[in-house]
């Protein structure tokens, strides 16, 4: 299949974010000539990529694409011919909960690499680990180090998939000839991810990224994707070097960071601030989202037969976001030769400008929202209801308690309670107005009269604002009389219901039942909209909710990434 005159090596998931990165640099030194194997029937360039060292190697020769999937041993077997290098890196999506997905290709998938390699005298395979391979979800690990058993249990299945697909790359070493070793590269970022800055960036867009989980003192090691591809033709050199150096390197797993552990928080904060969204500032315990978490869990659990999908806040994401990962690279620098090319900053820098089309100020353009915030109205409320601002929200529930405790438990109805208000709001007014202009050498900033008139302008928008939300009804109206939306009738009686049931609770129970459900419901919904969303469509065959008319109702879908 190669050429018997040219040296090719193979790299396995070649058209993911990291084997992208590995391609190219192989490419650029010209060591060997590049077989890429995906999935894909056909490799589809991007445009920077059609101009680029890529587009040219193809079209040369230096490089080729096969479609290869590695459950399948005669299609691996196939693009292993006359190979000289395996750089496996292919490997499901970690975030996808499917143990038999990543048993098939972390462990079966490897162990036809391993067979396929050993058949054809393939003389060297380094494989893409992870540091979770000794992680077990509950207990940080600071300044980790290779001697680190396995767990008896992993977090997930691609962790336990992925330890086992390691241990077997270990115990091929030495067979037929073929040297082996593993890398674990700690938390990849970059120009190209399709993971963490684009979630990232999403959860910004929805408020979410406001708050730091626990004390936000966690540390963690973040490699930059160039380092990545580095420590891979690292371990190649150092296993093709011979004598002592290949007996050193081989047969070994090698942790890769960039050696600066920065605090997990404040990275992310890098990363918002530098694309112009806020940085994290406001801390929630961690037991408190723990039980969100363990909310939302058992919400899935019930819901998941129907079609809702995974949730992305889960008990064991959030002993990840609150616990210590950081990894020693020592010994991957004495007996790979590894040094990191690009430093955390460059790196960080490097990322934020390949993601100008995330940027806030594109976000702005296209009026973004949540659904949870576009029912609320995008304002004060929803900042208040959706925890946007911490501050704010205790305050309202401060405020809300004071005023049950004092006017609606002593069994107050609520016009004797808001009669009440305004007594102790004329009475503070009184005193204050009698007040000397200093006391005590303090000013005293008096309330006048024109803090309480409605300018012209106010009363044109609240005017306009009545009109359109009118207006907006009556269209609603017709299309429910037209039958033609059976969404919007079954969102419209579903709201005229929630309004009986919230006019039928007496006062007390409007502060004890109806309030605390809205501060916690609201919350979750934007939380899990997207998979409560996918569950109503399935349950109810109205179908409404891929009706195109919707798509006004959240503007934030039309931009949505992938």
């Amino acid at each position: 299949m190669a050429d018997a005159q040219e040296r090719w090596c193979l790299v396995t998931g070649g058209r993911g974010f990291a084997a992208r990165h590995l391609v190219d640099m192989l490419i650029r030194y010209d060591i060997y000539s590049v077989r890429i194997a995906d999935l894909g029937p056909d490799i589809k360039l991007e445009s920077h990529e059609e101009k680029g060292i890529l587009g040219e190697a193809l079209h040369s020769g230096h490089a080729q694409y096969v479609s290869m999937d590695l459950r399948n041993k005669s299609q691996v077997f196939k693009a292993c011919d006359g190979i000289e290098v395996v750089f496996h890196m292919a490997a499901p999506d970690s975030s996808i909960n499917n143990h038999q997905l990543h048993y098939s290709v972390n462990v079966h998938g490897t162990k036809n690499i391993i067979d396929a390699c050993t058949v054809q005298n393939v003389k060297r395979l380094i494989y893409t680990s992870s540091p979770s391979v000794v992680f077990d979800g509950k207990h940080g690990i600071f300044d980790g180090v290779e001697s680190m058993p396995y767990p008896a249990k992993h977090n997930d299945s691609y962790s336990s998939t992925k330890a086992e697909g390691e241990a077997l790359i270990i115990k091929a070493n030495g067979m037929n000839g073929l040297l082996t070793c593993c890398i674990r590269p700690s938390c990849i970022f970059g120009p190209g991810d399709k993971l963490l800055v684009p979630s990232l960036v999403a959860a910004a867009r929805k408020g979410k990224s406001k708050y730091i989980i626990g004390d936000g003192k966690n540390m963690y090691d973040f490699t930059y994707v160039e380092n990545v591809a580095h420590a891979h033709v690292c371990a190649e050199r150092a296993l093709a070097s011979g004598g002592t150096v290949s007996k050193r390197a081989a047969g070994e797993a090698y942790f890769i960071t960039n050696m600066e552990p920065i605090r997990f928080w404040e990275f992310l904060s890098f990363i918002l601030a530098g694309l112009g969204y806020e940085r994290p500032k406001t801390k929630i315990p961690a037991f408190i989202m723990m039980l969100i978490a363990y909310l939302i869990e058992r919400l899935y659990r019930v819901l998941a037969p129907y079609g809702m999908r995974v949730p992305e806040l889960t008990p064991s994401r959030i002993r990840l976001l609150t616990c210590n990962r950081t990894f020693s690279s020592l010994k991957a620098s004495d007996r790979l030769g590894y040094r990191p090319l690009v430093p955390l900053q460059e790196g960080l820098k490097r990322t934020i400008e390949s993601y100008s089309d995330l940027r806030f100020e594109v976000f702005l353009k296209n009026n973004g929202a949540s659904k949870a915030a576009a029912c609320l109205g995008n304002g004060i409320v929803a900042d208040i209801l959706l925890w946007r601002d911490m501050k704010l929200t205790l305050s309202t529930m401060l405020t809300l308690y004071a005023f049950y405790v004092n006017l609606v438990l002593p069994g107050n109805t609520m016009v004797a309670a808001i009669s009440k208000v305004f007594i102790m709001a004329s009475v503070f007014l009184f005193i204050q107005g009698k007040l000397p202009d200093e006391v005590l050498g303090y000013p005293v900033d008096k309330i006048s009269e024109s803090d309480f008139r409605v300018t012209d302008t106010m009363s044109r928008q609240t005017a306009l604002s009545f009109v359109s939300s009118w207006n907006s009804a009556v269209h609603s109206l017709r299309s429910i009389s037209s039958g033609s939306d059976s969404m919007l009738f079954f969102k419209t009686a579903l709201s005229l219901l929630i309004l009986a049931l919230i006019g039928s609770v007496s006062l007390q129970g409007f502060f004890t039942k109806v309030l605390p459900f809205a501060f916690v419901a609201f919350y979750i919904y934007e939380q899990t909209e997207e998979e409560l969303d996918a569950f109503l469509q399935r349950v109810l065959p109205i179908g409404g909710l891929s009706n195109p008319n919707l798509k006004s109702f959240n503007p934030y879908l039309d931009n949505k990434q992938e």
